[in-house]
């Protein structure tokens, strides 16, 4: 499985890598653009991202702008549905407008931070990105 993690606070950051990395390879990035432009290079080279986790509360572009914007590039390639990445925000925000507006945007999952690994886990058997 090949993961982008969009985390701007350092701490968080390694947590996520650490959580992660037993599951596939994995970047990481710390603001908005730098995950979209991963994100294109990694279309662009034919090895797209199986899943993205992506904080909202970043700088440069918020996350609920980069989870719209890479909805947008998918589309305008043909990736349509299920064929496209799986975004789970892992956020600290969990009020109902951050996360209904996630979920609109068309994300998979919603975290609400502190992260877990069985958070995560359970959340990837859910999208079908682990064998149960």
């Amino acid at each position: 499985m090949k993961i982008l993690i969009v985390e701007d606070d350092f701490a968080s950051r390694k947590l996520m890598e650490n959580l992660l990395k037993e599951f596939g390879d994995y970047d990481s990035v710390v603001d908005g653009e730098e995950a979209l432009q991963a994100f294109r290079i990694s279309l662009e080279d034919k090895t797209p991202y199986d899943l993205i986790c992506l904080d909202i509360m970043l700088p440069k572009l918020d996350g609920q702008t980069v989870l719209r914007e890479v909805r947008r590039i998918e589309e305008e390639r043909g990736i349509l549905g299920l064929d496209g990445a799986k975004v789970i925000m892992t956020t600290a925000l969990g009020d109902a407008v951050n996360v209904m507006t996630a979920f609109r945007s068309q994300c998979e999952g919603y975290i609400q931070k502190p992260i877990t690994k069985e958070k995560l886990v359970s959340m990837m058997l859910d999208l079908g990105l682990l064998a149960h």
